[in-house]
């Protein structure tokens, strides 16, 4: 092949990939409607850094300054609450990787009697005005060629979280980054 050829096989390719994964996320997200419940003692403080551990392939995170606070044990299901620590620190990875002191912050606090985790990071944020978009599947608030996702991510937190009938909401600002927070009953 010439050239402009290689260059057609070239985004074929990627968009093959980016389709296989969107639809592996669909896949993640219509599963989780139907998937049985488990409730056992969960070690979060543990569960996340088992978590940031399996992200050293994938990211440098000698780069970035992680900061784990207090993160109390809780009740639910190990893999759903999993998933939902890694969808939220890659969010956090990847919204941050533009900024050469990239901090994320994860860690947790009580709230009107319900126990509340977070994870803060410093990167590029969003408009306040779409928080609303934030969990809905193929809702993304920054452009696809900015930074790669289906836009399922989110949508999947928010499915995993009021399954479990806790809550999840995002605080953030253009430039200054985003916090992401969910509630799991006690």
């Amino acid at each position: 092949l010439d050239e402009e050829g290689k260059r057609i096989c070239s985004i074929i390719n990627s968009n093959a990939t980016k389709m296989g994964q969107l639809i592996d996320d669909l896949l993640s997200f219509s599963r989780l409607i139907r998937s049985e419940l488990h409730n056992t003692s969960i070690d979060m403080e543990k569960m996340v850094k088992t978590v940031l551990s399996e992200f050293e392939s994938t990211y440098d995170l000698s780069q970035k300054n992680i900061l784990i606070h207090e993160l109390p044990k809780t009740k639910g299901d190990p893999n759903l609450i999993k998933q939902v620590w890694i969808n939220l620190i890659a969010n956090a990875f990847k919204y941050s990787s533009r900024n050469a002191n990239a901090t994320i912050t994860i860690g947790s606090f009580t709230q009107n009697n319900e126990l509340a985790y977070y994870i803060k990071d410093n990167g590029v944020g969003f408009n306040m005005d779409y928080a609303h978009k934030l969990f809905g599947v193929f809702h993304r608030l920054h452009a696809g060629n900015e930074f790669e996702g289906t836009g399922v991510g989110l949508a999947i937190v928010q499915r995993i979280i009021t399954r479990r009938h806790g809550k999840v909401w995002a605080e953030g600002e253009v430039g200054k980054g985003a916090t992401f927070y969910f509630t799991l009953p006690f």
